[in-house]
């Protein structure tokens, strides 16, 4: 019953993912409910899971959105070496601090969009040359770094970005957003995976869930285009918020 639990989460993930990101919110949770698994464990094999996922929404992302990858490829380098630091001081971070201001900026991209339809419909690239693909790399390594650490709503976060920072619709951004997530998954698991932090029978099963979700995502996001990226990701970031909201609470009031 649990591993039924498990793949149809990761099925779930990797739709989630594919579309606007945040998939992690479902898959970590029902990772957490395996007897005896630790969350270092939970997080390391999660991430196996989720880059078969990311990696097969990417190539479909790629095949018919062509994304702008002069910007998505230099954030993804970024992204990577940024992730395998996060998931180096994984354990030491301090969760209760930095937990609180993630609540905070999802409230506000969250409200910020619901008032303006008009974001992230029409594609009106912020900043030229050098500007750009500086802000591209910091977005890059600010968000591979907290993939590496905790990891829930990355993709929503990448999706903000290049929506907000850089000015690309929803579509583009999420077809970016799937390039760069191949690439904090496969940075925190340069780190777990030596480490022995990575549970590969596991890893696989949610792979391969991944897989399918991701695909059918990215293939429906394609379909129906930015207003139906802009539903979802509404409702992604309404629901980390209350995942997020729950997990603050309990840290301050127990």
């Amino acid at each position: 019953m649990t591993l039924l639990l498990l793949i149809a989460a990761g099925f779930a993930a990797g739709w989630v993912d594919a579309v606007v990101g945040g998939g992690g919110l479902l898959q970590l949770p029902a990772m957490l409910m395996i007897p005896g698994i630790t969350p270092v464990q939970a997080l390391a094999t999660n991430k196996l899971g989720s880059i078969f996922g990311t990696t097969t929404s990417a190539i479909t992302y790629a095949r018919r959105v062509k994304p702008a990858m002069g910007t998505a490829l230099p954030m993804a380098v970024a992204a990577l070496l940024a992730s395998y630091c996060g998931a180096v001081v994984a354990a030491s971070l301090p969760e209760r601090i930095i937990l609180p201001l993630i609540l905070l900026a999802l409230i506000g991209v969250g409200v910020f969009t619901a008032v303006r339809p008009q974001v992230g419909q029409l594609e009106k690239l912020r900043h030229v040359g050098m500007g750009h693909l500086a802000r591209a790399v910091m977005i890059g390594m600010i968000l591979g770094f907290y993939d590496g650490v905790l990891g829930p709503g990355t993709g929503t976060f990448l999706v903000i970005a290049l929506v907000t920072v850089l000015g690309y619709n929803f579509l583009n951004s999420s077809a970016q957003a799937k390039v760069v997530n191949v690439a904090t998954n496969l940075g925190a698991l340069l780190y777990f995976a030596p480490a022995g932090h990575v549970l590969l029978g596991l890893g696989l099963v949610l792979g391969a869930a991944n897989m399918a979700g991701g695909y059918l995502g990215a293939r429906m996001a394609i379909a129906k285009g930015s207003k139906f990226i802009r539903v979802v990701f509404l409702i992604v970031v309404f629901a980390l918020v209350i995942k997020l909201g729950y997990d603050v609470a309990v840290d301050l009031f127990g």
